[in-house]
């Protein structure tokens, strides 16, 4: 029989139940995601050793390829391990939510948001501002969509209501972002497509920087507030009964996973599916109970984005494919096999 661990403060205020398949479970995936991050710092269009890599991450100034390590390829791994992390964990969030396991951020608008929001700066000019405003226009697209949900669902927020809503959004959204192309001029429509698709390319530590607060603040919260989706899990009659604010309870649950969201795809563009995919396989794995899924789910969705972007850097050398394509090839078919099995 499994022990579980305990972790409780001082004052018995916050305590957290661990079963021990979750630690095992994330101790093997942080061990993956190390051995992942190597080869992708050792991988590229100047393939490198183990060694070299090593020696260029401790004791940068005796090595050659420091400047590589350092400012093209290291950036861009950290800002993959943010991005998956933020978007599998939001994924988790919104599926525990609405009690739907085919809800993602791109379900309900959230990506929608943020992609029109971005085309449209792109559009009238908005490079001229500067390349660091890109994220800032994202990240309040998904914002405003989280406000548009919110107000469309009136003072109580109940699952069905958040699909049938975020699913109408997602629509219009998709629409609008299509016309906004459209109406383009051809250089702005091939940049946004580029960024619509999802892309790392180019990545420095400025945005690592951008995105970087909002997955340390974001995701320990979630693991916080993991309990409560086992709670509403239960059905809300039952979730009343056990003292659960329930609407309050659903409200920061959705900011929390419309802020992890959009940062996410406000400084990697619209990558779908990453959402969808890390809370299943994270379930596939045998974990059970929010708690434990959160760190799970974080660590897959940071090797999926993680293993795309690489896919993208040195499947096809000397082009440097967005990391967006090579995750919606393998979200997509899982996505009609959820459809397929969730209609069985």
């Amino acid at each position: 029989m499994s022990h579980p661990v305990v972790v409780r403060t001082a004052n018995g205020r916050f305590s957290l139940r661990l079963e021990r398949r979750p630690l095992v479970v994330t101790l093997l995936l942080t061990l993956a995601l190390v051995a992942s991050a190597l080869a992708s710092l050792s991988l590229g269009s100047q393939a490198t050793s183990l060694g070299a890599v090593l020696e260029a991450l401790l004791w940068p100034g005796r090595s050659d390829i420091a400047l590589i390590v350092h400012e093209i390829r290291l950036p861009r791994l950290v800002l993959a391990i943010l991005v998956g992390a933020c978007l599998g964990v939001a994924g988790l969030l919104l599926q525990g939510l609405v009690r739907n396991p085919l809800a993602s951020p791109d379900v309900i608008g959230i990506t929608g948001g943020a992609s029109l929001a971005a085309v449209c700066f792109l559009a009238l000019g908005g490079t001229a501002l500067g390349d660091a405003w890109l994220p800032l226009a994202a990240l309040s697209g998904a914002l405003l969509v989280a406000l548009a949900i919110i107000a469309l669902n009136g003072r109580v927020v109940t699952p069905a209501r958040l699909v049938l809503i975020g699913i109408g959004i997602a629509a219009a959204l998709g629409a609008g972002t299509t016309l906004v192309l459209v109406l383009s001029a051809d250089t702005t429509a091939m940049q946004a497509y580029v960024w619509l698709t999802g892309s790392l390319y180019a990545a420095q530590w400025r945005e690592v920087a951008g995105l970087a607060p909002w997955a340390l603040l974001g995701l320990p919260l979630a693991l916080a507030l993991a309990r409560r989706l086992d709670v509403l899990a239960l059905g809300d009659e039952l979730a009343v009964g056990l003292g659960t604010a329930l609407h309050g309870s659903r409200l920061a649950l959705l900011l929390l996973a419309v802020a992890l969201a959009g940062a996410a795809v406000a400084f990697a563009g619209g990558l779908s599916f990453v959402g969808l995919l890390a809370p299943h396989i994270a379930r596939r794995l045998g974990v059970r109970g929010h708690t434990g899924l959160v760190p799970v789910t974080a660590l897959v969705g940071a090797l999926i984005v993680l293993h795309a972007d690489l896919m993208g850097r040195i499947a096809f050398l000397p082009r440097d494919l967005p990391a967006g394509i090579f995750v919606a090839g393998i979200g997509a078919p899982f996505f009609v096999y959820l459809l397929y099995r969730w209609r069985s």
